[in-house]
């Protein structure tokens, strides 16, 4: 086997080399810095990870990030629970159910790449403008979710249409043969098949919502304690890191909410691959 590739390394022609050592150089480079952020906030916080910084209720003393926790996860759970109902049908019916090539396709799926490209400060004028002033929300978790659940709407769109493009049409024309409707055809053979891209879709979307500042500074506040209902404020704890570095004498507890950030997001990362992998299983 090692014979084989040394033979094949022989055959590459000059510019098959340049490809292949421009390819290598990128992916390490990435991968060196990856390294570098992750381990320059794990030497910077670990130290300072006491157990005061995770005590229930906030004071200028601890600076607990207890309560921006639970907020950042309860934001991820209803951002989704908003989000992915709404780009999956929409997916579904852009690839199952609209006529291939007509004006309204091309219209939603204009609209969606717009979205795409808007900055997320503009979203969380928008929250604010909309939701927390004109419904009377105010600044508030319903607000913040309702913003994050269109930034990402756009994201979670795209990879679920592209995950049901993928899928054969040999497995449409099996199901209808066998007399299957459309709505079964894609309830029990399409959406199965196009679940681990649709999980890759969700990932990156949870990522944007816990690293997610300038479009909640409008919509959520800025109160660190636990919230008590959808229209209390909160803060996240990427809004927590970032009110904390502004402060010159917090910079230790920054780096140490820095570090508990990086662990909830592969914390969520894990779990939905875990979840990504079980159905996967399940269809082999």
């Amino acid at each position: 086997m090692i014979q084989n590739a040394m033979i094949l390394l022989r055959r590459k022609k000059p510019m098959d080399w340049v490809r292949f050592l421009l390819m290598w150089g990128c992916g390490l480079a990435t991968g060196a810095v990856l390294l570098y952020l992750v381990g320059f906030i794990v030497v910077k916080g670990v130290p300072h990870l006491t157990p005061s910084l995770f005590a229930v209720e906030y004071t200028t003393e601890n600076q607990s990030l207890f309560p921006a926790l639970v907020t950042t996860l309860l934001m991820v759970v209803l951002t989704l629970l908003i989000a992915v109902p709404f780009g999956v049908f929409t997916a579904i019916y852009l690839v199952e159910y609209a006529p291939r090539g007509s004006r309204l396709v091309r219209v939603i799926r204009m609209t969606t790449e717009t979205l795409a490209g808007i900055p997320s400060i503009v979203f969380g004028l928008f929250g604010y403008i909309f939701f927390a002033s004109w419904l009377g929300w105010g600044k508030s978790i319903l607000t913040g979710c309702c913003t994050l659940a269109i930034m990402i709407l756009p994201l979670i769109m795209r990879t679920t249409e592209e995950s049901l493009k993928s899928i054969p049409d040999t497995y449409r024309e099996g199901a209808f043969g066998l007399g299957a409707g459309r709505l079964r055809t894609v309830g029990r053979v399409i959406l199965p098949s196009a679940m681990p891209g649709i999980f890759a879709g969700i990932i990156l979307a949870v990522g944007r919502i816990v690293g997610e500042t300038a479009a909640l500074i409008f919509t959520i506040g800025s109160v660190i304690k636990i919230p008590e209902n959808l229209f209390s404020q909160g803060r996240t704890l990427a809004l927590h890191v970032l009110q904390l570095s502004s402060q010159g004498h917090n910079r230790n507890e920054a780096y140490a909410t820095a570090v508990v950030l990086l662990i909830v997001v592969i914390g969520i990362n894990m779990l939905s691959e875990t979840i990504e992998r079980r159905f996967a299983n399940k269809l082999k």
